[in-house]
Order: structure tokens, then C-alpha cells, then sequence
């Protein structure tokens, strides 16, 4: 990603008050604030440290922990875990508590602070990301005391249930019924990829196999490989974890890739293996914009360029532009509500200065008054949105920051001009 778009101003001359146009100082001193905001109530307003030594993580205004949100979440302070032992105490117990919540089930998706099941949608990326942030933790901060024994059966619990899932249809006790086939979900095909019965956004699959999930599986899994490897010397487990992301990889590359007659090859977001796809993105990560930020395929890869040419369109059905913003919504939320947790993944992705500094003018324009981000808001009026208090973008929002801010040019003056003409929320 490039990052030449004016963050030294943002966080820097927009907080001593530099003169400039009007309309560039109200926008960038809103994120400004809304970094700050979010840095400060993410970590003292949704994690919480319990007697027991693990740190719960609220969701926001649903008072449940999900194992995705939470690691997402978490991951935003991972830099500060270096220097800050406090920081470092409170991921640890995050760690801790995940690992207590996947041998509760391994099937549930949202857990209660008193260990008590809240939902059981099965989505397989809710079991790969607290790998994700155990392995992420550990690289930046070399500290290897997280890998206990309860955190070795949380990680052979699973891969046991990867593996069933990869066989779905033959091996799979698992059942839900807001799924069809009596809750066993649309016919699947074995393709070698992972089979979930529910996207990131917690709404039911169409075709079991999700792409970008998957994608994400395959990133995951080597990490998995080398926990295993390195942490537990458990040779077998880190070849089983090897092996199964090759097998995840090939079935992504030789199932998931369909050819576009406008743009070429591009990723499908679902496919059954039985030859039926579906063709859109979703806002919640793992997301096919998103395939470059978990290190899937690099920002110039030619179909990840090719599905971001479909995605960012309106080809896509949940892509939405307005007066005030454009990007991508989701089926979980109202027509014509896009989401500042794909904003930013734009942003992040972007080889674009700027389609990056366009994207962060979405981003300020969506802002009500409460420097925060919402879940969702109305491209037509950004005072309609869903969700008052949802950590995940407000984390992200700080990664995307802690991205750009280090490489950007503090002696531009250009970049005073970066949000010239950002529009302005409805008076009335």
C-alpha cells in the first residue's frame, strides 16, 4: 500500500490548528479525534480482565465476545504489547479466554463472559483467527508463554474439526437450522477447501465453500504449522496443518476462480464444488478485498487486481455509492449502507494515493459527532447507520493509521489540499 496521503498532517498540524482550507481542517481533525477516541475506548471500554486471568472482549453494544471480533480487535495493540506490559497482559488473557471458549465449543461463534455459549453458527475463519492473533503476538513480541497446554488441545481441537469439515457431507454431525437440508446446508462437493455453514457476517452460506475464508485458512494454517513446530515440537501436527493448507489452496485456485467476460479471471466469494457460484463481496473480513491484508496474494496480483475491478463496482450487489461515500455494504445490514470496516480494508489495500485519500474522506464524512465508526451508514445520509458501538473498524481504523502515519511525507504541503471538498453531513 502507498501512504503519501497527508496522515503526518492529520496527526499532526490538524491538532495544532494549522491554516488551511475550512473544509480540510474540519475533516481531518475528525480523524484526528477519531483515532484517539478509538485507541483510548477500544482498550478500556470492550476489554476487560476477569478474576480468572483471561481478558474478555465485548463486541460493542451486543454484550457477547466473538472469536473473530476479538482477535481482530486485539490485534490493533499488538505493537504496543512490546513496550507496554500491560498491553501484553491483556492479549495474553484474550489468548487464554479463546482457547477456554474453542474446548467449550468448537462450533460456536459468540460466547457469553461466563463461558456460555451465545451462538452456534459455525464459520471455519471463527476458529482461524485466534490463531492468527496467537501467532501474530507471539512474531512481534517473542513471548512464547501464551502456547500453555489448555492453548495445545484448543489447537488440536481445531484442526480435528477443520478436518471434518473439509468432508462435510460425509463426516459432519454438525447441524443448524436456519441451514437447508434439515440444517446440514446446500450440497457440497469435496474440493480440499473448508466448508463453513455461515459467512463472517453470520448470515448463512449460499454455497458452503467461502472463498476469501478459505483464502485466509490457507495463510493461517502455515502459521499454524509453525506454532506447532516451533512452540510444541509436534512434528506431525505441523505437517497435518502444512498439508491441509496446500489442500485448501490448490481447491481455492482450481474451484474458487471463475472467468469474468469484462475482467478476466476473477475469485468467486462462494462456490459448492458441484459447479455453482457466487459472484459478490462482503464487507466482514475475511472479505475478497481483504485477500491482500492477510497476505493471501500480494496488491498486484492479476486476479486479486481483476476481482477488485468487480468488487469496487457496481457489478457487485452489495456495492453502494451516494452523495456521501462509496463502498461495499452486506445483505446483513439496510440497501445502500456501506461499511467503514471495508473502507478501510480498501484502504489498506489500495496501490492508489488517491484512492486512499479519497477512501479516508468516506470515512470523515460518515462520522456523527461521537468519533466513532459505526457498523453501517447510509450513503445518502450518513446520520442513519447500524450499530452505536461496534469495536472491529474502530481497531482497524487505528491499524490503518499506525500503517500510514510512519511513512508519511511530514515536509508536503500538497497534502493540505488532501481533503478539499469532502462533503459535508445534511443540516436538516
Amino acid at each position: 500500500m502507498r501512504a503519501g496521503v497527508c496522515l503526518a498532517f492529520i496527526l499532526s498540524a490538524a491538532r495544532e490548528g494549522a491554516a488551511c482550507d475550512t473544509g480540510f481542517v474540519t475533516a481531518s481533525a475528525s480523524l484526528v479525534d477519531l483515532y484517539f477516541t478509538a485507541y483510548d475506548q477500544v482498550l478500556a471500554q470492550h476489554m476487560t480482565r476477569e478474576s480468572d486471568g483471561t481478558t474478555y472482549v465485548s463486541t460493542g453494544d451486543i454484550r457477547a465476545e466473538w472469536l473473530r471480533d476479538s482477535s481482530a480487535v486485539a490485534r490493533a495493540y499488538i505493537g504496543s504489547a512490546k513496550a507496554d506490559a500491560s498491553v501484553a497482559q491483556t492479549i495474553r488473557g484474550i489468548v487464554a479466554r479463546q482457547a477456554r471458549y474453542i474446548l467449550l465449543d468448537p462450533y460456536a461463534n459468540a460466547f457469553s463472559e461466563d463461558y456460555v455459549v451465545i451462538e452456534r453458527k459455525f464459520e471455519a475463519d471463527s476458529l482461524l483467527y485466534p490463531v492468527w492473533l496467537a501467532y501474530s503476538y507471539w512474531q512481534a513480541t517473542g513471548d512464547a508463554t501464551i502456547f500453555t497446554p489448555e492453548e495445545g488441545r484448543a489447537l488440536d481441537t481445531v484442526m480435528g474439526v477443520l478436518r471434518t469439515e473439509q468432508r462435510h457431507d460425509e463426516r459432519s454431525t454438525y447441524r443448524h437450522p436456519d441451514l437447508p437440508r434439515d440444517g446440514r446446508g446446500s450440497p457440497v462437493a469435496f474440493t480440499g477447501m473448508l466448508w463453513s455453514g455461515f459467512r463472517p457476517s453470520d448470515d448463512p452460506t449460499r454455497y458452503g465453500y467461502n472463498i476469501p475464508v478459505n483464502a485466509f485458512a490457507t495463510v493461517v494454517l502455515r502459521e499454524f504449522s509453525e506454532i506447532e513446530k516451533k512452540a510444541y515440537r509436534n512434528q506431525a501436527q505441523a505437517a497435518n496443518a502444512w498439508g491441509l493448507s496446500v489442500q485448501v489452496q490448490r481447491g481455492i485456485e482450481q474451484s474458487g476462480v471463475v472467468d469474468d467476460p469484462r475482467l478476466g479471471k476473477v475469485y468467486a466469494y462462494e462456490v459448492d464444488g458441484l459447479g455453482h457460484t457466487n459472484l459478490m463481496d462482503d464487507a466482514n473480513m475475511p472479505s475478497l478485498l481483504s485477500m491482500p491484508y492477510f497476505g493471501y496474494v500480494r496488491e498486484s496480483d492479476p486476479i486479486y487486481q481483476s476481482t477488485r475491478g468487480f468488487v469496487l463496482s457496481s457489478r457487485d450487489p452489495y456495492f453502494y455509492a451516494g452523495p456521501y461515500a462509496q463502498g461495499i455494504g452486506s445483505p446483513h445490514t439496510p440497501q445502500r449502507y456501506v461499511w467503514p470496516l471495508a473502507l478501510i480494508v480498501q484502504a489498506l489495500t489500495s496501490t492508489s494515493d488517491d484512492e486512499t485519500t479519497r477512501v479516508l474522506g468516506y470515512i470523515a464524512a460518515s462520522l456523527t459527532g461521537d468519533d466513532r465508526l459505526h457498523e453501517s451508514f447510509d450513503v445518502d445520509d450518513p446520520r442513519r447507520f447500524t450499530r452505536a458501538d461496534f469495536a472491529w473498524p474502530n481497531a482497524l481504523y487505528i491499524e490503518l493509521i499506525t500503517a500510514l502515519h510512519p511513512k508519511a511525507d511530514t515536509s508536503s504541503t500538497t497534502s493540505l489540499e488532501c481533503f478539499d471538498g469532502v462533503a459535508q453531513h445534511p443540516t436538516t
